[in-house]
């Protein structure tokens, strides 16, 4: 039997084939990440039987991964924390692509590795545009946050005239009279239908004095004004595109869940593009036997501290695993309550307690997950009982 383990890098890779007895087989392979460093790997392959492990560093793994399995090779996925743990047990600290190819050939040769999960080709597509999402979510709540700077120097009281200072009303506003000049130069009807065709019909000439008079004893800076208009102009359109962006990979991945067989969105709280998450991160369901695994996968099990006669009686949430799991849970959690009586007291019930309102959450978390995992390994709608 030999044993072949590949170090993964951006643009090269590295391969060692050891033996039963652990001696190399010659130097190890340096080859490109391209299709013909993939086919060098191919041809310099020893004959059968034989094992082949890479790490899942990063993404640059997929590509050979997808490469050996379309050649009807079987690949072994290890998580780097894996070999990771392996070096640091070792003397000599040493860290090359020879030796960590080497590391990964030893601990498959002497099966001291897990496989990791590797996600069918619908998981993979739901997974990486959920996760696509989020980054662009994180992009566009930075740039509200730069905004809100802005105008923290040149209209403070602005954040507080709106429920929200990014409803529709608001950036119409932002966009029309970013300064409170500029707004002071408007006649109060040509204010108040500028605010009432905005918010279809909400807000009418109260508000529109309400502005006014915020306005005019505003405290904010009145230097570098044309500086402050040309930011809010640049992060207003810069925001509405990318929220454009996440609509559109929203309906995406609305129609991706709809060719699924999914009961999930039956879960009270639980969106189509939380659904989607979901989907993506737990994958195959059937991976987990029970639901303290998941849990655990997910990040929200909680730690555990003890040493000797001691043990902690404030143990936290882990969150090890997958934070898109977890972030996903965490938005879904308030929803959930909100419209499910039983969750919203169980809610009530931990501040009641004096939890804090992010404990309670997090146990919110716990049991939206139990129903998930019962849902996904039962394949049916979501019963109240």
């Amino acid at each position: 039997m030999y044993f072949i383990g590949v170090d993964i890098g951006k643009n090269h890779h590295e391969a060692t084939v050891l033996d039963d007895t652990g001696r190399s087989m010659g130097k190890s392979t340096r080859f490109n990440n391209d299709e013909e460093g993939f086919r060098q790997l191919w041809n310099a392959l020893p004959g059968q039987p034989r094992q082949l492990a890479m790490e899942s560093a990063s993404h640059y793994w997929l590509n050979l991964y997808l490469f050996m399995v379309s050649n009807e090779e079987k690949v072994l996925v290890i998580n780097p924390i894996q070999t990771e743990a392996f070096r640091r047990g070792q003397i000599r600290k040493t860290k090359t692509d020879s030796r960590d190819s080497w590391v990964i050939a030893e601990l498959l040769r002497t099966n001291a590795v897990h496989a990791s999960y590797v996600p069918e080709q619908w998981v993979q597509q739901v997974r990486e545009l959920a996760r696509f999402r989020f980054g662009l979510v994180d992009q566009a709540g930075d740039l509200k946050r730069q905004l809100i700077a802005v105008l923290d120097r040149v209209f403070p009281e602005f954040e507080k005239l709106f429920s929200d200072p990014f409803i529709r009303s608001a950036r119409e506003l932002l966009k029309t009279a970013p300064l409170p000049e500029e707004i002071l130069n408007f006649d109060l009807s040509e204010l108040s239908a500028l605010l009432a065709g905005a918010s279809r019909g909400k807000f009418k000439e109260a508000k529109a004095s309400e502005v006014k008079k915020a306005a005019g004893c505003s405290v904010g800076a009145r230097f570098c004004q044309d500086t402050a208009r040309l930011q809010i102009k640049c992060l207003l359109e810069h925001i509405e595109f990318l929220e454009d962006q996440i609509a559109d990979i929203e309906a995406q991945l609305g129609e991706l869940v709809q060719d699924r067989d999914q009961y999930l969105c039956t879960i009270p709280g639980i969106s189509t593009t939380t659904a989607a998450v979901l989907l993506g991160e737990i994958g195959d369901i059937n991976r987990f036997e029970r639901i303290e695994q998941l849990a655990a996968f997910a990040g929200i099990d909680p730690t555990t501290v003890q040493s000797g006669e001691f043990s902690s009686s404030k143990n936290h949430m882990s969150k090890r695993g997958s934070p898109h799991l977890r972030r996903a849970l965490w938005l879904a959690a308030t929803p959930a309550r909100r419209s499910d009586p039983g969750l919203q007291a169980f809610y009530d019930k931990k501040i009641a307690e004096g939890k804090h309102p992010s404990t309670a959450t997090g146990a919110i978390c716990r049991k939206l997950l139990n129903r998930i995992f019962v849902i996904l390994k039962e394949q049916r709608p979501y019963e109240k009982f």
